[in-house]
């Protein structure tokens, strides 16, 4: 990729471009002003404004699963009609502090309409409250129920994904690791624009610093919330790409599940997801990458104005069909 444009806005669409100015006079206050409560309302405020309109779908059930320390944690099924029907367990992003199942509704409905499969959208515990590895323990404990109990909410405990975005696709590939460890074999990993990195000094952090939704301050914000000492951001189930396990090593990736990553071009994260893929492919890892071009960290929920988005959404879904062995439509 060449990247030596003077000024990286020249990147982006026009149309990207504008969605950015409108989001910059909208702003009143920086996230990074406002306490955790605070952002979490700002966010769940602004959610749909780009986002597309919610899809109607056969089944949507909310419940709970369980945790490992009694807590319930909220989850929420959309499925199409049938039985033992495949599952993308999803993990929403919002830097471990921010989003919920409302925030990426339209998005979980979306693909499970386009990949004709359930989805089931998790409300992981959100930092302050709940520090690192809270929201990792979580993830994988939802992932382990649906292996165990699915079956009775009509799943297909054989066909299972994990996917998410941005801290979600941190989860997400955490949960993958976890469960080529536990002997549990998942379909696929669906990666969008995934945090895998502990510390932000790639190219990337540096040219996408301040201007592209997601900003340094955000992203500093963020982990100043859900870590619990500085330790914390070598540990591989934060920085699954460059954490280390408890006996020092590097999470090792070989034997995970095949990865679909779709990655902005213009995001802090863009590197970091790159290196990742990398890292799976040393691994023999089946990679498929795709890069969209001219947009930013958060992208795939602004459909209403994008139509990468939609691009995404249609090829996230083609590789779950995939995954599942589920007919092309």
């Amino acid at each position: 990729m060449n990247h030596h444009h003077r000024n990286p806005l020249a990147l982006l669409t026009p149309t990207m471009h504008k969605v950015l100015e409108r989001m910059h006079r909208a702003q009143k206050i920086p996230m990074h002003a406002m306490t955790a409560q605070q952002a979490r309302a700002a966010y769940a405020g602004a959610a749909d404004v780009l986002d597309i309109p919610p899809q109607a779908m056969d089944r949507v059930e909310s419940f709970s699963v369980q945790a490992r320390d009694g807590f319930d944690i909220p989850v929420r099924l959309y499925a199409p009609t049938g039985i033992q029907l495949p599952v993308l367990v999803y993990f929403h992003g919002g830097g471990f502090t921010i989003g919920s199942i409302a925030t990426h509704d339209a998005l979980c409905r979306r693909l499970a309409h386009l990949a004709g499969c359930a989805v089931l959208s998790v409300d992981y515990r959100l930092a302050p409250e709940h520090k690192f590895p809270v929201a990792q323990d979580d993830a994988w404990d939802v992932v382990q129920w649906v292996a165990g109990k699915g079956a009775g909410f009509g799943l297909d405990p054989c066909r299972i994904a994990v996917g998410g975005d941005s801290a979600g696709g941190t989860l997400a590939a955490v949960c993958a690791i976890q469960a080529r460890d536990a002997g549990l074999i998942l379909a696929l990993q669906l990666l969008f624009y995934p945090g895998t990195a502990g510390h932000q000094d790639t190219a990337s952090h540096r040219r996408f610093a301040k201007g592209f939704v997601l900003e340094q301050a955000h992203i500093t914000y963020f982990f100043e919330h859900t870590l619990r000492s500085a330790a914390d951001r070598d540990d591989w189930r934060f920085a699954p790409l460059d954490g280390l396990r408890s006996d020092g090593q590097v999470a090792d990736v070989s034997g995970v599940a095949a990865a679909w990553l779709g990655l902005a071009e213009c995001d802090p994260l863009v590197d970091e997801g790159l290196a990742y893929a990398d890292r799976l492919r040393m691994g023999g890892v089946a990679v498929d990458l795709e890069i969209y071009r001219g947009v930013v960290h958060e992208f795939i929920k602004m459909g209403r104005a994008l139509p990468q988005a939609a691009q995404a959404h249609g090829d996230a879904a083609r590789a779950l069909r995939q995954a599942f062995g589920l007919e092309t439509a």
